[in-house]
């Protein structure tokens, strides 16, 4: 957490004048009992009434000042927080931007966004409360007690006995509940990871008709989370009690004492209401200084999560050459892959390569590694064994962004941002002229769907493309991939939502493309792939056959498997 407290700088000011206006608002509240003694004492007792009145501007003035005071140190202390939270968000952002799949797949989405969201404010709040309270609190408490021996040194003794007996309550009761309510976030982040996976997973749960099921999982998840709530909640309610308790006791064996001393003259009325006001004042704000540790302790668990994220290294590291104009070849040298805590390879000696202008096709069954070889071009992840290679350097060896503009990538899931259809094109190129966004288009087979729309590029889209189509989704993520111009283009399985003239039309308009990209298409249909130049055909994450498709058909038995549960003879005949 400590490390956290860096992301404060550029509010040094604010993180000074806050406390400091804090404490200038708890002096003149320390001033108020004073007052109230002066007006009983001189101004009732005298029968003074322009006194009384004089003495209660002052009370005014007081409070009028110590409005202008808090309201100042509140300023100074919400700027300070909002300002951290918002550079602490952004450079978690920042962060986990810059991270592999790997640690992606990892930490997992769910942690992610409660560390971006629920974390982060609960240490904005933890940071404007240190800010406004922490020192205010103790001052109020010795303050009081000091002020209480100004006034009577034997009554003020009774606070030196009660403000320890408060503390062990207060306290005590901290204590007892910090490491409960470190439980009840961890229940609570289960509850948002539920409830996150109900949501995105809507569609699969009705489907499948597992509402009841998933209602009745979720009630039990929140109501393990109420019961430890309430639990902590009742050992909590115990501090207003038993506080109240020991200042009342304390209050009444000051009135007893004050009494005497007043009856023998050695104090006034008025010093023995101060003396109870200062009690009073005491037992508010060690509540208050008990609540604040409390809050302290919850932003100092969030912000050691947040710092956990932050210390994560990426493990892929940024090459530095930049020099790659266009991609002539990509290689794979012997290539394997392992992916993190799996105990075995998921691609084994992957070896194959292919130049600029041709298509490459990948199939195999449901498993077979075809999106982890895709993923080794723009370094989703890297290859744990041989080398991927563009021009014959290694891609390690290329600058990310670099490397990333040259490669276009459909995956296999449509995904497309709030907006219009314009914006998310200007994704894959934001310089692009409207000709290129129509040129993407009509390649991805798209353009005639955005025409019939009455605003045309700028139709909105809901978010993930919710108001689309499967297939409608799938050509608008092809053209965005293609407004850049790459020079490698990966189609991961992005056509399966279309139909086979629109499949086949869009392969027509694939190879007809200017600037001869070297096209990967990973595909379940061999009808997609039968025009390759060269298809690789995987089996658990090894290379069962590569040629072109009558070669395979020829001699590879799981490429045959495969288009014949799709194709009978006689059907591959005709088409032969």
């Amino acid at each position: 957490m400590k490390k956290l407290l860096v992301y404060l700088k550029g509010y040094e000011k604010e993180t000074v004048l806050a406390p400091l206006f804090k404490m200038l608002e708890a002096l003149f509240e320390l001033f108020v009992p004073l007052v109230m003694a002066a007006v009983i004492d001189v101004g009732i007792g005298g029968h003074d009434r322009g006194y009384v009145i004089r003495m209660c501007l002052v009370l005014i003035a007081l409070g009028v000042i110590g409005l202008a005071c808090s309201i100042t140190a509140q300023y100074f202390a919400a700027k300070a927080a909002t300002g951290f939270s918002a550079v602490l968000r952004r450079e978690l952002f920042a962060h986990i931007q810059s991270l592999s799949y790997t640690e992606m797949d990892n930490l997992g989405t769910s942690t992610l966004i409660t560390r971006m969201t629920s974390d982060i404010n609960q240490v904005q709040s933890g940071v404007n409360l240190v800010l406004r309270l922490f020192l205010r609190s103790p001052f109020i408490v010795f303050g009081a007690m000091i002020m209480a021996f100004t006034v009577d040194v034997k009554a003020a003794m009774i606070f030196v006995v009660a403000i320890p007996m408060l503390s062990v309550v207060v306290f005590g009761i901290m204590i007892w509940t910090m490491p409960l309510y470190r439980r009840v976030q961890g229940a609570l982040d289960k509850v948002l990871g539920l409830t996150r996976e109900n949501l995105t997973g809507v569609r699969v749960i009705r489907a499948f008709c597992l509402e009841e099921q998933e209602q009745t999982h979720f009630r039990e998840k929140n109501e393990c989370l109420t019961d430890m709530q309430k639990f902590v909640g009742k050992i909590s309610g115990l501090m207003n009690p038993l506080t109240y308790i020991i200042v009342n006791g304390a209050v009444v064996v000051l009135l007893y004492t004050g009494a005497i001393r007043v009856d023998q003259g050695i104090i006034t009325t008025g010093a023995v209401v101060a003396l109870v006001n200062y009690m009073n004042q005491i037992l508010v704000e060690l509540v208050k200084l008990a609540n604040l540790i409390i809050n302290i302790t919850k932003s100092v668990a969030c912000g050691n999560r947040i710092q956990s994220v932050l210390e994560i290294p990426s493990s892929m590291k940024n090459g530095s050459d930049t020099n790659l104009a266009r991609a002539d070849e990509v290689v794979f040298d012997h290539v394997g892959l392992t992916y993190a805590q799996a105990g075995t390879e998921s691609l084994t000696d992957i070896d194959f390569s292919a130049k600029a202008g041709q298509t490459i096709g990948i199939i195999g069954g449901t498993g077979s590694g075809k999106s982890s070889l895709v993923n080794l071009i723009p370094r989703f992840y890297d290859a744990t064994a041989g080398a991927v290679k563009i021009n014959g350097k290694n891609v390690k060896d290329f600058d990310l962004e670099t490397l990333r503009e040259m490669v276009g990538i459909v995956p296999q899931k449509a995904v497309l941002f709030k907006g219009t259809i314009e914006d998310n094109l200007r994704w894959g190129k934001k310089d692009a002229t409207e000709e290129e966004l129509w040129e993407a288009l009509e390649t991805a087979q798209a353009a005639e769907f955005v025409r019939e729309r009455a605003d045309g590029l700028q139709a909105k889209i809901d978010q993930g493309g919710k108001n689309l189509s499967g297939g409608q989704r799938q050509r608008l993520t092809i053209a965005r991939a293609l407004v850049g111009h790459p020079g490698i283009l990966i189609l991961d399985d992005s056509a399966s939502a279309l139909d086979f003239a629109t499949d086949a039309a869009l392969r027509k308009a694939l190879r007809e493309m200017k600037g001869n990209p070297i096209v990967f298409i990973v595909s379940q249909r061999t009808s997609s792939i039968r025009h390759a130049d060269q298809i690789i055909v995987l089996d658990d994450g090894m290379v069962a056959g590569i040629g072109t498709h009558q070669e395979l058909l020829e001699n590879c038995p799981v490429y045959q498997e495969i288009h014949y549960s799709q194709f009978d003879r006689k059907e591959e005949r005709a088409h032969a």
